[in-house]
This record gives C-alpha cells, structure tokens and sequence, in this order.
C-alpha cells in the first residue's frame, strides 16, 4: 500500500538513478571535457564523483505506471560522507494516480541512527510525536521505516554516476549553461541490465527491482562542468505504457553542509510491537 506507491516514484528516480554533481561556480570556467571522448567523460565522472565528500541534489521525478496513473515525486537532499555519514532528505510531494503521501517525508540519517518524519506512517503505527527514531542496524523491520532509507538510495551520487557509464552510444550534443555554470552536454541511452551491473553487489538487487518496468533502454542527458562533474541529468524510459521522466540538479560539491538531528521533544521511540510491521 503506501510503500508500494511511494516506491513507485521514488524507485524510478533511482532505478534509473543519474549522476553526480555540480561544483563549479561562476560562467567562465570552459568544459575540460572537449578534447575527450564522450565515454571517456563518463569514465572521469565515476572518478570525479568519488573524490565527492558532500553535495546538495534538487530532482523532479515523473512516472506513468499502466493500470495506475501518473506519479510525480519532488524533492531534495543534502548529503555529508566526512567525517560521519550524515543525510537530510526532503519530499515535498509524492502520489501515485489518485494516491497522495499526506504532508511529504522527511529523513534524517545520522551516523547509526536514522529519524523518519511521515505522517503517514505515524498515524499507522500510533506515534505520539511528530519523529520517530530508530537505530539504522534496526531499520530493516522497523515498521517500513527500510523504504524511506531506500529513497535517500535513490539520490546516492556514486551509483548514479556509474549506471550512465553502460551506455554505448554516449556523444556529444553541444555546450550550455546550468544554473550560470558553463557545461558540455552529453546524450545517450544504456541498457537496465548492464548498467544494474555497473553497481556494487548490494545495491543491485534493489535497482533492478527499480527498473523492472523500464526492461529495454533508459535515454539519458548529461551536462558536465568545467571539472569533470555532472551539474544536470534527465532520464527518459518507455516500456509497455510505462514512462519515467526525472530530471536532478547538482550542487555545492565538497562544501560544508549543516545537518542536525531533529528538537529532542518532538523524537520519538519506534512503538513496541511495531517490528516488521506495515511493510506492505
């Protein structure tokens, strides 16, 4: 029920899942990339891409689903991996055909512990207060809080990157500005199967879950700035009724990023007895 529509739309924008970031500042800087084959563009972004210690991430993601009408997800995320892996992400909206996500989602991942704020999920489990805590070694049977951790997923820098670089048919198309930051854009499709390949073993399982209903080719726009690193992707897939339309801006790579647990009185305990419950 709720996670299987949030999933939905959430699951294409990972499934399908984009690049990396955008860094540069400024309308001067000129694109590095012009001297390089367009794989080799992608190439450098998986490497640019882990050198990437924080960003922020801004994505519109648009899916058609036969049998169950259009879904759109809108969000953000800022993200930290130094010195301890810390996450705050923000879904404003999120709704599958007649089905809506009351009042958004907000997650905060902070080192071993992540804090869940859905009102949804709340009112299910009986909640007394507006977040719910739980230890991330937990969060697997935690009352589906697992499928939010799965949306922050969905955002994640690395593995977008390296599900672009199956493509085949990357080429050049000609230079833009992204948000007043000079950019190459690239253009090309990849394959589901082998770019769910590209990912660590972990992290296959779920992103081929993601596009199983985009089983040929996904069509891909990439714009890279002047330091090897991703400012904008949109991905496009079509199969049998099903569409997937995303589009994810990149910013402030490698600048600090301020995220805080939530007020301690509004944080509340899992309800006991909840494990392993709503995860349908």
């Amino acid at each position: 029920m709720l996670k299987r529509r949030i999933t939905l739309a959430a699951a294409a924008a990972g499934a399908a899942l984009t690049v990396a970031g955008l860094a540069g500042c400024g309308t001067t800087a000129q694109p590095i990339q012009v001297n390089l084959a367009a794989s080799e563009v992608l190439a450098q972004a998986v490497q640019k891409t882990s050198q990437v210690s924080s960003y922020t991430v801004d994505a519109v993601v648009e899916v058609k689903s036969s049998g169950q009408g259009d879904g759109k997800v809108q969000g953000r995320m800022l993200y930290q991996g130094k010195p301890e892996l810390a996450v705050d992400l923000t879904v404003d909206g999120a709704g599958l055909g007649e089905r809506e996500l009351p009042g958004g989602l907000r997650a905060v991942l902070l080192g071993d512990t992540v804090y869940v704020k859905v009102e949804a999920l709340n009112k299910m489990l009986g909640a007394q207060k507006p977040w719910i805590k739980v230890p991330l070694n937990e969060a697997g049977g935690a009352g589906g809080v697992q499928q939010y951790l799965q949306q922050i997923q969905q955002f994640d820098l690395a593995a977008v990157t390296k599900l672009v670089t199956a493509s085949q048919d990357v080429k050049q198309v000609g230079t833009e500005s992204v948000n007043g930051v000079d950019t190459t854009h690239y253009s090309g499709t990849f394959p589901v199967d082998a770019a769910v390949q590209q990912l660590p073993a972990d992290q296959q399982e779920e992103a081929r879950t993601n596009l199983a209903r985009l089983k040929d080719k996904v069509t891909f726009d990439l714009w890279v700035d002047g330091q090897g690193l991703p400012a904008k992707v949109q991905l496009k897939g079509a199969e049998q009724g099903n569409t997937l339309d995303a589009t994810l801006f990149f910013k402030g790579f490698n600048e600090p990023v301020e995220i805080k647990a939530p007020p301690a009185d509004q944080v509340g305990e899992l309800p006991k007895g909840e494990q392993g419950a709503v995860t349908s």
